[in-house]
């Protein structure tokens, strides 16, 4: 029997052209496909934000436990350099998160095409506010997480072995790294609830 050999269509000028058909052929993938835009949109919300999540989780353990008696003096200089890893990586994530929605993904979100996510949202009064609130928050507010993210990691990276004598900087910069997180998590669920009632195909 012959063999359906894999397909891979690249992507063309028009949103909507297929980027990955997928692998079609017994015990493969089977018609599975995303478009450019919701390949787009997978590596805006999923991939940056996992790695952005990641990193804040460790970046968080890493910070608390980084006080008097809980570490050697050994274990301070190892501590030190993954906290000043983990926060770069946490504020890298969080630059690139914003640069994509707002560069790439909102420019496709507010077209003027009757069909666009923003046009589907506005014409029912039971989800305009899901634009007026939702999106405008995604796409104001949303830049204070990779700005706060960036000064925890700017800090870290100043004081680096020393930061365990300044217990105040260190509460401070741990404060600072939730309340990036935090503005973070709102984008992240307005964005998610905003695509499953309009999404950019």
């Amino acid at each position: 029997m012959a063999q359906t050999s894999p397909t891979v269509v690249s992507s063309g000028s028009q949103g909507n052209t297929s980027f990955l058909e997928g692998i079609e052929g017994e015990g493969r993938w089977g018609g599975m496909h995303l478009t450019y835009r919701e390949t787009w949109a997978l590596v805006h919300g999923m991939i940056l934000g996992a790695a952005f999540l990641l990193a804040f989780g460790g970046g968080l353990a890493g910070l608390y436990s980084l006080r008097p008696g809980l570490v050697t003096v050994k274990g301070i200089a190892e501590r030190t350099r993954r906290l000043i890893i983990g926060t770069w990586v946490m504020a890298i994530a969080a630059w690139a998160t914003v640069a994509t929605g707002t560069w790439i993904f909102y420019p496709w979100y507010r077209e003027k095409a009757p069909s666009s996510p923003k046009s589907q949202l506005l014409a029912n009064p039971s989800t305009a506010n899901w634009h007026n609130f939702g999106m405008e928050w995604k796409e104001h507010i949303a830049w204070i997480a990779p700005l706060l993210a960036t000064a925890v990691a700017f800090g870290v990276t100043y004081y680096g072995r020393d930061l365990i004598r300044h217990q105040g900087v260190r509460k401070a910069l741990m404060v600072t790294f939730v309340a990036a997180f935090l503005v973070a998590g709102v984008a992240g669920v307005m964005g998610a609830l905003i695509t499953k009632s309009a999404a950019v195909h």
